[in-house]
Parts: structure tokens; sequence; C-alpha cells
């Protein structure tokens, strides 16, 4: 069972911010709004996927915050099938997307993303921007680190590639046998690749999963950002803080009403 934290204030997460020296922030819904755009391909590949075997209950968006957020892609197939008792081979990663492997369903998931990506394009959330700018001005190293095998593409398209030397993606974590979120590890990665250790750095996280690697890895804050999840659930999963955009962590932001 879990138990309920006490987060810190936003002056407190400030202070504790800018002793630590290094900044791993998620991307999709972290950076850019693509957990949107996630949400949709997996919609598209599980609302009809289901209705084609006869199971039920039907795929909802509390699917998606539940089994698939934050995970790699073939993990979320896994745990969305466990979750409606489902048992499909896995495959091997070149399977065709028309197959019924769990690599068949991620990579039809993964065409989805691309094409919904291609129609709508992809803005960075502002005050993500802005709190990035904040952090980088105060001497703090920055990597990204996804689940996303998609994330070269996504910071290329959203125009912020150049601002992050080290970018720990799906790809980057398949090729050195890395467990996904909620396991440390991809975050420990982003960490030894800036140079530093992990109670030397905050991770910046939208998913349960990712708030649960922070904790597990035993990280200097670990700051929720809720597009969805909701408060409690990430402050239960490990957050330290939860924000509803990191906006609000910024000096000049609103005053926080007195307690």
């Amino acid at each position: 069972m879990t138990s309920t934290r006490f987060p810190l204030s936003r002056a407190e997460t400030r202070d504790r911010l800018l002793s630590l020296h290094g900044v791993l922030f998620d991307l999709d819904g972290v950076l850019t709004p693509t957990a949107d755009v996630h949400m949709a391909a997996w919609s598209r590949l599980f609302t009809p996927f289901l209705e084609e075997q006869g199971v039920s209950p039907a795929y909802s968006d509390a699917d998606y915050f539940q089994y698939i957020d934050g995970k790699p892609r073939y993990d979320g197939v896994r745990s969305l099938l466990a979750s409606r008792g489902i048992l499909l081979p896995d495959g091997d990663p070149t399977d065709a997307p028309e197959l019924n492997t769990v690599c068949g369903l991620g990579n039809r998931k993964n065409e989805a993303f691309n094409e919904t990506l291609a129609e709508s394009g992809v803005t960075p959330y502002p005050g993500s921007i802005a709190f990035l700018d904040y952090v980088v001005s105060a001497g703090l190293s920055v990597a990204v680190v996804t689940s996303s095998r998609n994330g070269e593409k996504t910071l290329a398209a959203a125009g912020i590639r150049g601002r992050f030397e080290i970018v720990v993606d799906g790809l980057l974590s398949a090729e050195r046998g890395l467990a996904g979120k909620p396991a440390p590890d991809t975050y420990e990665l982003g960490a030894a690749l800036l140079g530093l250790d992990a109670a030397q750095c905050v991770v910046v996280e939208d998913a349960h999963s990712g708030i649960q690697a922070g904790r597990a890895g035993n990280f200097g804050l670990v700051l929720g950002v809720d597009r969805g999840v909701g408060t409690q659930t990430l402050l239960d999963a490990g957050a330290d803080v939860v924000v509803p955009d990191l906006h609000d962590l910024l000096p000049h932001a609103e005053t926080e009403p007195a307690e």
C-alpha cells in the first residue's frame, strides 16, 4: 500500500532544485504535448483490436494512464493485453504492423503515432521552455530521458533538439539492454552521461511509471507535472512535488497561497 506524501512547497522545490547539478526531462507530456498524440495513437490501435477480439471492457483513456503511460512501447502493449487476459507471442521488432504479436501491435501503434505527428506537428509547452531556460541559466546541465523510440524525431519536430546534448531514448535503451520505466536504469544512464550521479539530479516526469523510476533511483528531487494522471497519484508514486505546469516553479510565477 502506498502512503500519502507531503509535497514540498514551490519555494522549497526551487531551493532544492538549485542545490543540484542536473535536470533529466521526460519528453512526452513534460516538454511537448505529444502525450496527446501518443494517446490518440494507442486508441487507434486498441479500440478496434479489442473489439475484434470480442474483449471487454472497451479501451479508454484510463487504460493509457494505468497500463501504458511512460513505459517502452512493447511493455505498454504487454501491460494492456495482460489487463484483458490476452496472451500473444512477442514476435520480433521487425514484425509487420499487420501481425498480431506484441511487436506487431507496437509497430502498428508507431505507424499511427507518426501519421498523427505528421498531420498535427508539435509545439513545446511554453512553460516547460521557460523552465528549461531558467535551469540552464542557473548553471544546471540538462538531458532528455524518454521511453519513446521517436524521441529524436519529436525533439526535432518541436525545434528543441539543439537544446540537449544528451538524449536517452527508447532506441538507445534497447541498444544498451536497459530496463524501461518504472525501473530507474534509463534515468541513471542520463545522469551518468552528464557526468553526475542520481543524488545530484532532478527527474521531471508526468507519468506514474516515470515518477516511480525517479523514486527507485533515489534521485535528488522527483518533480511531477500533472497532465491528467492526477496530483495525488503522482505524489503516491513518489513525487516530491506536483505542479500543473513547470512555469509555476519559476521565481516570478504567481505567489503561492498562504498555508
